[in-house]
């Protein structure tokens, strides 16, 4: 039988295992519960897809550079997601105000509307930063 270090040693390893494919695994079923259809056909990361795409015209270099510089908070291994993530918010933005462009209000409502509320500390720190008033945006957070 198995004793000593040896046994522990195969024992944090299972552990281990079990832990690494429980977090694997809850993200992996995330991201196919964010891919899975709603009652109108399409996904919510489809959603995200169109808006995007149907405003990529609107957007200019101010505004990008604007959208980079808020997303530098975000880890680097997810700052491509959060920026399509926002990206997506504000272009639904965008159309439901038939805006003619992506302006600086625009950015940020769709910044504040797609963060995770656990996360707009981190935002209004941002805002701060970057010498932006956040008060008209206080009925959004």
């Amino acid at each position: 039988m198995l004793e000593g270090w040896f046994l522990y040693f195969i024992l944090f390893w299972v552990v281990f295992l079990v832990a690494s494919f429980a977090i694997g695994g809850f993200f992996m079923f995330r991201k196919f519960l964010k891919r899975f259809p709603k009652e109108d056909g399409k996904s919510d990361m489809d959603w995200e897809e169109h808006y995007v795409n149907e405003t990529i015209h609107l957007w200019n270099d101010e505004g990008k550079k604007m959208l980079n510089e808020l997303v530098t908070p975000v880890p680097e291994l997810f700052r491509d997601v959060a920026k399509h993530k926002i990206a997506g918010k504000i272009g639904e933005l965008a159309v439901s105000e038939h805006a003619e462009d992506i302006s600086e209000d625009l950015i940020i409502k769709g910044y504040i509307m797609a963060t995770p509320k656990r996360d707009h500390k981190f935002l209004l720190k941002k805002l701060d930063e970057m010498e932006i008033d956040a008060s008209p945006y206080r009925h959004l957070f």
